[in-house]
């Protein structure tokens, strides 16, 4: 018990040390206007956009719900990873450059260029609520790993989280964010890599794995599907395309050039982190088959030495912290330009106060679901789901102008951010996963614009009184 106790302390003394450091740093490096608050001034080099990006996408919510993934169902759970990579080279490639040019920071700025104010307050409600669900997978995967490791109820663990976070986004805005999270990410990959070397070891690599799981564990599509994968694409590059926090570090390059260079970066970043992670989710079946699949990474930590289960949580936890905080910050950054700044217009000072209040009551909203610990995997690709519906009336929108009017993308959005929910709730009926869902409805009610008769008569009347 005394040596446990000793394990304990040490663990529990890293993480907090890591804390009031980076948190140090973070204030150190405080945004001081709204400006670097929420964009950081456009002076941010496009490296470290770069790790943010791939940082925003893959944190404890992707990397916790991937191993618990392959725990269940193979290799080919790391799908849901290199989705991410595949993502961000088509947005490098075909949008990266046009978000910049518009100027905005927020998706709901543009798509409000081509559909008017009322499809930017739905865009704005819709990406909230998928993104406080996204808090509430990263307050559950970071939960997850912390009371493993220091073994305290996952209640008390997501509210250590919650109050270590805060000190992020609430003081340090995009400028501190950004530099700090450079920190966390080299944290974080010594982390994946300490816990694929244990878990080799532990195993004896993959060939004892192969020999003793099923087959489909090693497949292409594994017991995932093609369905499912092709589902996981999908939603994610349709979530990269319109995601707040994506558009609002792409925003933060110094130019066009960079802003596609950090984008292809952060997806070369992508890339080997769905093979180790899918590789820790099949080496946990093969060594503890009975347990559950939320521990599938961090029963590692418990096989580790102090010192090694001391870096690995500490690499949790600040990809928690990271993930938490961009998120906070991206749904700030919404409530504050579409709610809060028009209704109030509050001066420069007045803003960066309230700017921080709303942070921290953003940041705190997702605790009240926590307690209900969803599957993580799928409640992360519901909510790209609900963001998938915003890309494709975005897509349309510069793409396909004369597709779809005010009126319809306002209904595309609701139906779409309605059926989905439902069809999510319910379970995924007939197997149709709902990302097809998401994707499917807005582009019918768009399309229906061009066929149903009087609809563009109407639609034009409804433009010119804009």
């Amino acid at each position: 018990m005394g040596a446990l106790t000793s394990r304990e302390l040490l663990i529990a003394g890293s993480v907090i040390a890591y804390i009031l450091l980076t948190s140090i740093l973070a204030y150190a490096l405080r945004s001081r206007t709204s400006a670097q608050f929420m964009v950081g001034s456009k002076a941010l080099p496009a490296v470290v956009i770069g790790v943010l990006l791939m940082s925003e996408f893959i944190g404890a919510k992707s990397t916790v719900g991937t191993a618990q993934e392959a725990f269940e169902k193979g290799m080919a759970a790391g799908w849901s990873v290199h989705a991410a990579a595949v993502g961000f080279l088509l947005l490098g490639l075909l949008f990266a450059r046009k978000v910049y040019r518009t100027q905005q920071h927020t998706i709901s700025g543009i798509v409000e260029q081509r559909y008017g104010n009322g499809a930017r307050i739905v865009v704005s409600i819709i990406m909230i609520y998928a993104l406080l669900l996204v808090n509430v997978g990263n307050y559950v995967s970071g939960a997850a790993a912390l009371s493993s490791a220091i073994h305290t109820n996952l209640t008390i663990s997501t509210f250590i989280i919650a109050a270590f976070s805060a000190v992020y986004y609430v003081f340090g805005g995009l400028k501190s964010i950004a530099y700090v999270t450079v920190l966390h990410s080299i944290v974080k990959l010594a982390g994946i890599a300490i816990l694929v070397a244990v878990a080799a070891q532990l195993s004896g690599g993959l060939e004892p794995i192969r020999s003793t799981l099923p087959p489909e564990y090693f497949t292409l599509d594994g017991m995932v599907g093609p369905n499912k994968i092709f589902a996981w694409i999908v939603g994610t590059v349709g979530a990269i395309f319109s995601t707040q926090y994506i558009i609002q570090a792409i925003a933060s390059n110094r130019n066009e050039l960079a802003a596609r260079g950090s984008v292809l970066f952060a997806a070369l970043l992508c890339l080997p982190l769905g093979f180790a992670l899918g590789f820790i989710g099949v080496a946990a079946r093969y060594l503890y088959p009975t347990q559950d699949s939320l521990y599938a990474l961090p029963v590692f930590i418990e096989k580790m030495s102090p010192a090694l289960a001391s870096v690995v949580t500490v690499s949790l936890v600040a990809s928690v912290l990271v993930s938490v905080s961009t998120v906070a910050l991206a749904t700030t950054a919404l409530v504050m330009k579409d709610f809060y700044v028009p209704w109030r217009k509050p001066g420069p000072d007045a803003e960066l106060r309230a700017t921080r209040y709303m942070s921290l009551a953003v940041g705190m909203l997702p605790l009240l679901c926590v307690f209900f610990t969803p599957h993580i995997l799928e409640l992360s690709f519901f909510t790209r789901a609900l963001r998938l519906s915003i890309a494709i009336v975005a897509c349309l929108g510069v793409y396909l102008p004369w597709l779809g009017s005010p009126r319809t993308a306002v209904a595309s959005l609701v139906a779409s951010g309605v059926c989905t929910t439902a069809w999510y709730l319910m379970g995924n009926p007939y197997g149709i996963d709902n990302m097809y869902v998401a994707a499917v409805v807005p582009a019918l009610v768009l399309a229906a614009d061009r066929l149903i008769p009087g609809s563009r008569a109407a639609a034009k009347v409804q433009e010119s009184s804009r």
